[in-house]
C-alpha cells in the first residue's frame, strides 16, 4: 500500500503565494509565523481551535502501570502531557465526502 502524499511548509506556502499574491518569500514567512504562534500558544499551556478545521488540545495523562509485552513485568508510567487533535465536524464531512 503506497503512502499518501505529505503537505509541508513548502506547499503551504506555494499556496499562499498562488492564492493571495504575496511573494514566496512573504508567504514563507506568514506560513512559520502562523505555525511559531501555534508552537507557543500550545507550549504555553492553551489550546488552539482552528474554526472549521478542529482543535489541538493538551490532555494532562496521570501515572499508570504498564506491562511489557515481551517479558510482562509491570512498570510504572510517569505522568505527562500529551497533544491531541480532534477534527471539526465540518473537516470530517469533506474527508467522508472525498473518500
Amino acid at each position: 500500500m503506497a503512502s499518501a502524499p505529505t503537505l509541508t511548509r513548502a506547499d503551504l506556502a506555494d499556496s499562499v503565494h498562488r492564492e493571495i499574491g504575496l511573494s514566496r518569500a512573504e508567504s514563507s514567512k506568514l506560513v512559520e509565523q502562523i505555525l511559531d504562534h501555534m508552537c507557543n500558544a500550545l507550549a504555553g499551556g492553551q489550546n488552539v481551535k482552528i474554526s472549521g478545521f478542529g482543535s489541538f488540545v493538551l490532555r494532562d495523562k496521570g501515572e499508570r502501570i504498564g506491562r511489557n509485552p515481551k517479558t510482562g513485568v509491570e512498570v510504572p508510567i510517569a505522568p505527562r502531557r500529551v497533544l491531541t487533535f480532534r477534527a471539526s465536524q465540518m473537516l470530517r464531512d469533506r474527508i467522508v465526502k472525498a473518500g
